[in-house]
C-alpha cells in the first residue's frame, strides 16, 4: 500500500522499518537533512503495526502520511505484513 508519493520513484536513500514510527524515530533527522540537500527519500514500513498496544491502523496510517510531508519524502509506503508474525 502506497501512502505517500509515487511508487516509481527513482530514490537516493531507502530506509526500512518494522512498524510506522520506527524509520522516523531512528532516523528521521538524517532524512530531513538528506531532503534538504536534494536527495530522494522513502521509507519503507515492513507491517501496519496493528499489534502496538497505542494507536490503531488507521491512525497510524495518517501519521504515516503526516511524518512523510514533514520529513519531506519522495515516497513512503506499507508492505502490510503481519505484525509480530515476521
Amino acid at each position: 500500500m502506497l501512502i505517500y508519493g509515487r511508487e516509481d520513484v527513482k530514490l537516493d536513500v531507502l530506509v526500512i522499518g518494522p512498524h510506522p514510527d520506527d524509520a522516523e524515530i531512528g532516523t528521521g533527522g538524517a532524512l530531513l537533512k538528506l531532503a534538504a540537500r536534494g536527495k530522494l527519500c522513502g521509507i519503507v514500513d515492513l507491517t501496519a503495526g496493528e499489534m502496538a498496544s497505542g494507536g490503531d491502523v488507521e491512525t497510524r496510517r495518517r501519521e504515516s502520511q503526516a511524518a512523510a510531508q514533514v520529513l519531506k519524502l519522495a515516497m513512503r509506503e506499507n508492505l502490510g505484513l503481519p505484525d509480530c508474525g515476521l
